[in-house]
């Protein structure tokens, strides 16, 4: 295996050969990278349909086990030869004589190849008859101790799955992201351990490397590949900053993969300080990971494709994407671009997907998650926050961050600006960031020792050119008591994560309380009558500490840059019928693993967990919980386990009252509202009852493929894209079997239906709603009785009652007599009672 890694280098060096010899022989034509896609349909079109009648809810017929037949359909290197081999003669015959490199061969999602060639060369691929798409590649980018507790995990979902010692056993997640650190404790294995297989049915393998070394890989971590081709192609590949490996150079993956699988009861140790114990949320869930993000560049759709395509043919469970396109798909409609069609792909074979929404909220349709076979995953704060204090001489008390220890207790210390304690060589004029103290020899020790020492926190430390561990050590260096940092006022709106500190610290997160502290310091200096030289440091404070956790009971609620719905259809924001986020999770201020190298974030470098914050946290909470489901119900289809997630998520915070949604970046708790389903789909999270959701809402890909077909001029780009032909249709989002209804435009009436099947016990089910505001609505039966296995047809109309292009929303609830209850949410934005195409 070893050996591998040094055709792979010597591949990397003859590709720069390459690029070389591309821009002296063509000086005026620019290359770039493309994604071909054939007519012919990938593997796992012919294996779906083998597989298309095994679904366990289809007619109520119980399925049959496909393992086998997905096994041996995708291992068949004698085929996958076969189809790089058809590629390359292609490429032979349409650019005969040319130069032009191919930087991988998909087979099993899609039928295709990523390649590097000029325009022109590319207009003379699209001209071949073999050939449907051809696509420019374009750019992606990256988007817990308590959350287990939080989410019910101990005594609710693991106790049903066997406890925490068999969460999650036997299901494989694939994570798209920027690697693993196999070293953490969070992907460790006891080797005494005898009974934790690998999953038979996932046979994807380890690639070994200098830095990813034979051994990384174990029965915990079942997979690691790195793809990176269309990065190198760009010459922007820094093979010893971003790691030509799976290993983690950035920190994104680690955590991400330790949120939905890392080991149970791994201690959190961060600069000294114990916070608790770590656990993904399907602790015994196995890892493979598909590197195609890196820390210096984020990542591109080729290498994204190849990755989602090498998880699919290895046989994962549940791919999990914390990224997405840095920009909204062009084109007829933003559900076709390469990755999301190789997700359809993906979604035919069985595999669930979840991916994140993205962190461009609060502003509506800031969504980055497009289709409905992405399950999609929005940012909610849970429960638990850490808060720190000082204490001034005036008795004032200022709130503020930062995970650091207290001063002594009963004691208060001199404040010293180190703007006052600069040393004779130094002048703000020299040196005019010297406040942020990033430099000790800057300043007097003499003056700063014993004392707590204030820094400037200016928009230097948003961009990485300052940070709190540099000036924290220029703290130590100078012997300070602490240190405290006050908010520049040209930071606005910018929220800070608790950050770690190794002294008595605190950042005044506030830009109105640094002023008011920064008047009290300077209201107490004494200055002398002629110099007006500092005689005197007359200001004192005391630091309470942050190290220990409070709870609230105003959790969860919606984060300010969560992505927001309507989710826009196209590149002009017409809205489609589709409802987004699915669903909103654990967010913001995650403890997770983190890698030894990881650099994504300064303050934790060289630790061995980071608390983060964002979507990308979000998803895997959410990829870990399906993992549970999936052992549970494993013949369930990737669009039943979605419906089991949203039909039984959460709507009320631990008070009761509804959850609510953070609407700015400024001060987003003094800006906040109950949630839409456009701010968080079905609601939060729900990890028990999703275990037993009673009825399940279930589609197919014929569903998303009559969906497709229904989008005005959509056919030849679904031929393009999946070589299929589209028959008639006329359906569209609102008529996909979701367990939601959105309507984005309701011209006088509109009657769609929903099947729901029991996956439980024989029950009666009572039907009920609330209508949006301007419409009325209707829903046959208003009960029934369904037996185990079996599916019952829910009709609904919606009646305009008002003309408003304002959204409003509703619900419709299906209450079960053995308590299953199951929820609809329902979304209408533009309204006509009368129609106005007429007029």
């Amino acid at each position: 295996m070893a050996s591998n890694y040094w055709v792979r280098l010597m591949a990397v060096l003859c590709l720069g050969a390459f690029m070389g010899i591309v821009c002296q022989d063509g000086a005026d034509e620019v290359t770039a990278v493309y994604i071909v896609s054939l007519k012919q349909a990938p593997t796992s079109h012919y294996y779906g349909e083998l597989r298309k009648d095994t679904n366990i809810f289809r007619h109520g017929v119980p399925g049959r086990n496909h393992r086998s037949r997905r096994n041996i359909s995708r291992s068949d290197p004698r085929y996958n030869s076969y189809i790089s081999r058809v590629h390359d003669s292609l490429l032979r015959r349409a650019l005969r004589g040319e130069q032009y490199l191919k930087l991988y061969s998909y087979h099993y999602l899609i039928n295709g190849f990523a390649v590097f060639v000029t325009p022109q060369q590319a207009e003379k691929l699209a001209r071949r008859k073999e050939v449907a798409n051809v696509v420019l590649d374009f750019s992606v980018r990256t988007a817990t101790t308590h959350t287990p507790q939080f989410l019910g995990l101990p005594q609710g979902a693991w106790v049903q799955e066997g406890g925490y010692d068999s969460a999650g056993e036997g299901i494989v997640i694939g994570f798209i992201d920027t690697g693993i650190d196999p070293t953490h404790p969070s992907f460790a294995v006891d080797r005494s351990e005898v009974a934790y297989p690998v999953p038979a049915h996932f046979s994807g393998i380890c690639e070994v490397t200098p830095d990813f070394p034979s051994g990384s890989c174990n029965r915990k971590l079942v997979g690691a590949r790195h793809f990176a081709a269309s990065a190198i192609t760009r010459g922007i590949f820094n093979a010893s900053q971003d790691y030509a490996s799976p290993f983690d150079g950035d920190g994104h993956g680690t955590h991400t993969a330790s949120i939905a699988a890392g080991n149970h009861g791994i201690p959190v140790v961060v600069s000294g300080h114990h916070f608790g114990n770590a656990s993904g949320m399907a602790p015994r869930a196995h890892i493979a990971v598909y590197k195609a993000l890196y820390k210096s560049f984020g990542g591109f759709a080729a290498d994204v494709v190849a990755a989602i395509d090498q998880a699919a043919q290895d046989g994962v469970d549940i791919v999990s994407l914390s990224i997405t396109p840095n920009r909204r798909p062009p084109g007829i409609a933003t559900f076709f671009n390469p990755i999301d069609m190789a997700l359809l792909s993906a979604v035919k074979a069985g595999i669930f997907v979840v991916q994140a929404a993205g962190n461009t909220g609060p502003s509506p349709k800031s969504i980055s998650s497009f289709s409905p076979w992405i399950f999609t995953i929005g940012a909610a704060a849970h429960d638990r926050a850490y808060s720190n204090s000082i204490v001034l001489g005036n008795n004032d008390t200022l709130p503020g961050v930062g995970l650091a220890s207290g001063t002594h207790k009963g004691r208060m210390y001199t404040l010293v600006s180190a703007l006052h304690a600069l040393n004779n060589n130094t002048t703000v004029a020299s040196d005019m960031y010297v406040g942020e103290c990033q430099d000790s020899s800057s300043l007097n020790q003499d003056l700063v020792r014993g004392n707590l020492l204030i820094c400037s926190y200016s928009i230097r430390f948003v961009l990485g050119l300052s940070t709190i561990k540099q000036a924290l050590e220029t703290a130590k260096n100078l012997s300070a008591a602490g240190v405290v940092f006050y908010m520049d006022p040209f930071v606005i709106g910018f929220q800070l994560n608790p950050i770690p500190m190794r002294m008595p610290g605190i950042i005044i997160s506030s830009p109105v309380d640094s002023k008011n502290f920064l008047q009290y310091y300077n209201s107490s200096l004494e200055r002398h009558g002629s110099t007006n030289e500092i005689t005197k440091f007359g200001a004192a404070a005391s630091i309470s500490g942050g190290l220990k956790a409070n709870y609230s009971n105003s959790a969860p609620k919606v984060m300010y840059y969560s992505a927001r719905g309507p989710d826009p259809e196209d590149s002009f924001l017409d809205d489609a019928d589709i409802m987004k986020p699915n669903l909103v999770a654990p967010g913001n201020f995650i403890w997770a693993a983190w890698s030894s190298l990881g650099t994504d974030s300064v303050e934790f470098r060289g630790e061995n967990f980071a608390m983060m914050s964002g979507t990308s946290m979000a998803a895997p909470h959410v990829s870990g919980l399906a993992a549970l489901i999936k052992q549970k119900f494993p013949k369930f289809s990737p669009s039943a386990i979605g419906s089991a997630l949203s039909t039984t998520a959460s709507l009320f915070d631990r008070t009761g009252g509804p959850i609510m949604a953070q609407r700015a970046y400024a001060n987003p708790d003094l800006n906040q509202s109950p949630a839409t389903p456009f701010d968080m789909g079905s609601g939060f999270v729900n990890a028990t009852a999703a275990l037993d959701p009673g009825l399940i809402f279930d589609a197919c890909y014929e569903d998303y493929m009559s969906f497709l077909c229904g989008i005005n001029g959509s056919a030849p780009v679904v031929l393009n894209y999946t070589g299929q032909m589209c028959g008639v249709s006329t359906m569209n989002g609102a008529d996909i079997n979701l367990p939601s209804i959105t309507i984005a435009r309701l011209e006088q009436t509109r009657t769609v239906q929903r099947r729901v099947t029991n996956v439980a016990s024989n029950e009666t089910y009572v039907v009920g709603w609330s209508a949006p505001s301007g419409v009325s609505v209707h829903v046959i039966p208003t009960h029934f009785y369904i037996a185990g296995g079996e599916t019952q047809t829910l009709t609904v109309t919606l009646n305009a009652t008002m003309n408003s292009s304002t959204a409003s929303y509703g619900r419709i609830g299906l209450f079960g007599k053995e308590g299953h209850v199951v929820n609809i949410p329902v979304a209408v934005i533009f309204k006509a009672s009368y129609n106005i195409t007429n007029r």
